[in-house]
């Protein structure tokens, strides 16, 4: 049984006693006949062949309540490679398939940078651009759900109650965000435990000053999942971080786009387990090395644009508050992990954190360096201001591609 902490930031809805899937599904499908809904999901073209995905397709067989399933392929340019993502979510309903790589698309993001208006490189990113963009180009949709293509611990009520609080009428939040515990016989989750908390510690007490935002951040339980929720009126709103800063980046235009009464977190499992990242503490181009100097870099050009000031002497500050904080970090998560009998390797946790550290300078030195470098891709409200017909010709290039 979860707690029932509410941390006075943002809503936050626990997994209280036994699932009640049966009545949530049977609400989210009478609300849906007044409010459909659409599941966006982000796919690199090699997870069908993984066994998250396959899990993932048989649950989403069993679901009645989504409008539409619109699957944003990235990673390849070729057309027989996308053919297989096509064929593998055949056996799926009211599918539609983006190929964000593909020539028809393709030339669509070429008009989009011809106007100054970047859309980033292939990727995560912009894959949940596309798929946002693919929603409001078909226009029959109230409310997105989103969420990874490799989660090994999926199941009807993971999706339901990602849904429920952006769909109910009687919630009827804005944005939600998903939590959860990750464990098997050891703690994972390290660039959450390990960075972005300590991290966001360490900025409060080297500001010396509350910032609304950093309270924001600091809010969410787990800050770095891949699993959201929107209605489409802020999914118009909000640009897309086209980097590995993705999540963080999202929750600050969140943050700067939707009232605080309207956002909230959802536990959706006990336990949760994905596909994991290699550290790479030797390449900072790689695995979690580039994921935190991404996210540190992230956070950096918010906190810059609600007026926080970075010059060396911050910088050199921070690294040390943050290296002292993440090593007490290291020793509760020690405690916690003997009383409930997990696998801990101090040494490894410190190799994580000493990675971490490095990721963290190097993102405050490139920011310095270029502070007005950002991977934000324009809002679709600005993309249609720009390209008024962008949205409908969209459409057509999907559909155009179903046809091959």
């Amino acid at each position: 049984m979860s707690d029932f902490y509410q941390n006075g930031v943002i809503t936050t809805l626990h997994r209280l006693g036994a699932s009640s899937l049966g009545r949530i599904e049977a609400e989210l499908k009478h609300y849906a006949r007044e409010r459909p809904m659409a599941l966006v999901l982000p796919c690199l073209h090699t997870e069908i062949d993984g066994s998250g995905l396959r899990g993932i397709l048989e649950v989403l067989r069993e679901v009645s309540y989504l409008h539409r399933i619109i699957v944003s392929v990235s990673g390849t340019t070729q057309a027989e490679e996308f053919k297989r993502v096509r064929e593998f979510f055949r056996p799926l309903p009211e599918v539609v398939c983006v190929w964000g790589s593909g020539p028809t698309v393709g030339e669509l993001l070429e008009r989009q940078r011809a106007s100054g208006l970047e859309p980033g490189p292939d990727g995560k990113g912009r894959a949940v651009w596309l798929g946002a963009g693919a929603a409001l180009a078909l226009g029959d949709v109230d409310a997105l759900a989103f969420h990874d293509c490799d989660v090994l611990t999926y199941d009807r009520e993971f999706l339901a109650r990602l849904c429920y609080p952006v769909l109910s009428p009687h919630l009827d939040y804005d944005y939600c965000k998903g939590y959860y515990g990750r464990a098997t016989d050891r703690l994972h989750g390290r660039v959450t435990r390990l960075f972005v908390t300590p991290l966001i510690l360490s900025l409060k007490r080297t500001l010396g000053r509350e910032l609304p935002l950093i309270e924001f951040v600091h809010g969410f339980r787990y800050p770095l999942a891949g699993e959201f929720s929107m209605k489409t009126t802020l999914a118009r709103q909000v640009r897309i971080p086209s980097d590995w800063g993705l999540e963080v980046g999202l929750l600050a235009e969140v943050f700067r786009n939707a009232s605080s009464q309207r956002i909230c977190q959802v536990e959706l499992c006990d336990n949760y387990d994905h596909k994991h990242q290699e550290l790479s503490p030797l390449d900072p181009t790689r695995g979690l090395h580039r994921m935190v100097i991404d996210i540190a870099t992230s956070l950096f050009r918010n906190l810059a644009s609600v007026g926080v000031q970075f010059d060396a002497g911050f910088l050199n500050t921070l690294c040390s508050a943050y290296l002292r904080q993440a090593q007490d970090t290291i020793s509760a998560y020690s405690d916690d992990s003997r009383i409930n009998g997990l696998h801990f390797d101090p040494h490894a946790e410190e190799l994580v954190v000493e990675t971490f550290t490095a990721g963290l300078r190097a993102a405050g030195l490139a920011f310095v360096r270029d502070p007005m470098r950002s991977p934000l891709i324009p809002n679709w409200h600005r993309v249609s201001a720009a390209i008024p017909e962008f949205l409908s010709d969209l459409r057509y290039a999907v559909e155009l591609d179903r046809r091959l």
